[in-house]
């Protein structure tokens, strides 16, 4: 009788343990089916403000605007940002990300691993391509965009960090794997020198944006290996 009842109960919280498990999983799919509506709502926003800026780069626009755009309410915006500035650092944040997954991808399609001095090379020419002005006149990213990311570099350099940090931890592995194949010298600090690398890199651009002269130079103005130069080899005779 005893080992009845025994069994009886290891069933019973079977039972209750599958019960649970069932509970966590419906809640686990509302939950999930909230987050994908929630992320379905920001990026509406975040398009239409991609939108906006396509159309007219060298135009501000407006929350109202990318609420209209959107197709959603004004409401639902303020439900995921704070203003426009939360929506810029969000769109910066995404294009920074989307930058470094282009960039490793041209990297790693063209050269081995192994090859440290061709790939921080190819980094830094590649690079310098994406920040230059098109021969159009049209800037990646748009002087909107640029705008920005000066703004938060100098009046918001903590928020600036964690934006750039993808990008900075990409050139840091550059220079670590050039450092450790003995293509550059080994007793610099890396962590300085991808800072140092990347704003050499933007400023050109940035400067050329903010001045509102961009639409006058030609991608071909600036020579990529005049930089690569002078950061690989230095002034040293």
């Amino acid at each position: 009788m005893a080992k009845s009842k025994s069994a009886a109960g290891a069933a019973g919280a079977a039972k209750g343990d599958d019960a649970l498990s069932r509970r966590e999983m419906a809640v686990a799919r509302s939950l999930d089916t909230a987050r994908a509506r929630a992320e379905n709502r920001v990026q509406q926003f975040l398009d239409a403000a991609v939108e906006l800026m396509d159309e007219d780069p060298n135009r501000d626009f407006t929350v109202q605007e990318v609420v209209d755009r959107s197709g959603q309410s004004l409401r639902s915006f303020y439900q995921y940002f704070d203003g426009k500035y939360e929506l810029l650092l969000a769109l910066f944040e995404e294009s920074v990300r989307a930058t470094v997954a282009a960039l490793r991808s041209s990297i790693d399609a063209a050269l081995p691993a192994g090859d440290a001095a061709a790939r921080l090379r190819t980094f830094v020419i590649e690079y310098h391509a994406m920040c230059r002005p098109s021969r159009s006149g049209r800037a990646r990213p748009t002087p909107g965009m640029s705008r920005f990311a000066q703004q938060l570099l100098t009046e918001h350099p903590k928020e600036a960090a964690v934006a750039f940090r993808p990008l900075v931890e990409l050139t840091r592995g550059l220079l670590d794997d050039a450092a450790a194949a003995g293509a550059i010298r080994d007793d610099l600090d890396r962590e300085l020198l991808a800072g140092v690398l990347l704003q050499a890199i933007m400023f050109n651009s940035f400067a050329t944006i903010i001045s509102g002269k961009a639409t006058a130079i030609a991608a071909a103005d600036a020579d990529p290996e005049v930089m690569w130069g002078l950061f690989f080899q230095g002034m040293e005779r």
